[in-house]
């Protein structure tokens, strides 16, 4: 068998008319703790992802994983559609502990490890969506709807250092959008580069671009 493989058994389905039992705390625990060890994985790995090291690592045997995945696309899909939810619940998170701008600059941050998982991910994800066996998440418009949560929050925010009188800490002129499709330019650069530094650099001027302008 290989990684790929699913595993032969099953779990016998429930009769007509019964509902699926809930997974036990501990299963639960395994699922999770595998989802949170295969992300990393993925986000650290150049090559394929071995399913046994994943299992080892999460302190599982095999069977246990292939009891919660039973293909490497529903690990894939499990670990994508987790990593999505976090990226897209951690704009509203940042936002009530840090001003706007800070907040889009940490939000930016777990954006890129967001990209960096589903580099690891790739083919996978690719041959999935293509052959329906993953379903196809509604990502970019997520991504875009944090992006202008935050924005709006900034436009409505008291002026920054520097600020115009009666601008927020980020402006209010601004698309979304364009912003997602600035930050997908600047990670896929940076991936195919290895520059953090430069990664770094580009996220700097694009923080530069949305602050207001300086009053004159």
């Amino acid at each position: 068998m290989t990684s790929a493989d699913p595993v032969p058994s099953h779990p016998t389905p429930p009769g007509p008319g019964k509902k699926p039992r809930s997974p036990r705390a501990d299963a639960q625990r395994n699922r999770d703790k595998l989802v949170q060890v295969a992300g990393a994985a993925f986000a650290a790995a150049d090559g394929t992802v071995s399913l046994e090291g994943i299992a080892r690592d999460a302190g599982v045997g095999i069977g246990t994983l292939y009891r919660h995945f039973p293909t490497r696309e529903a690990l894939v899909e499990a670990v994508y559609a987790a990593e999505l939810d976090d990226v897209a619940a951690s704009a509203p998170a940042l936002l009530k502990d840090l001003p706007p701008d800070a907040a889009l600059r940490a939000w930016i941050e777990r954006y890129a490890a967001f990209i960096a998982t589903k580099r690891g991910m790739a083919d996978t994800l690719r041959a999935g969506w293509a052959s329906g066996r993953i379903a196809t998440p509604a990502t970019r418009e997520r991504i875009t709807a944090a992006i202008a949560t935050i924005l709006t929050a900034g436009a409505e925010a008291g002026p920054g250092v520097g600020a115009g009188a009666g601008a927020g800490s980020l402006r209010a002129d601004v698309e979304p959008d364009d912003v997602t499709v600035m930050l997908l330019g600047i990670f896929l650069a940076g991936a195919s580069a290895h520059t953090s530094g430069q990664t770094g650099r580009l996220i700097d001027l694009v923080m530069d671009a949305l602050r207001p302008p300086p009053a004159r």
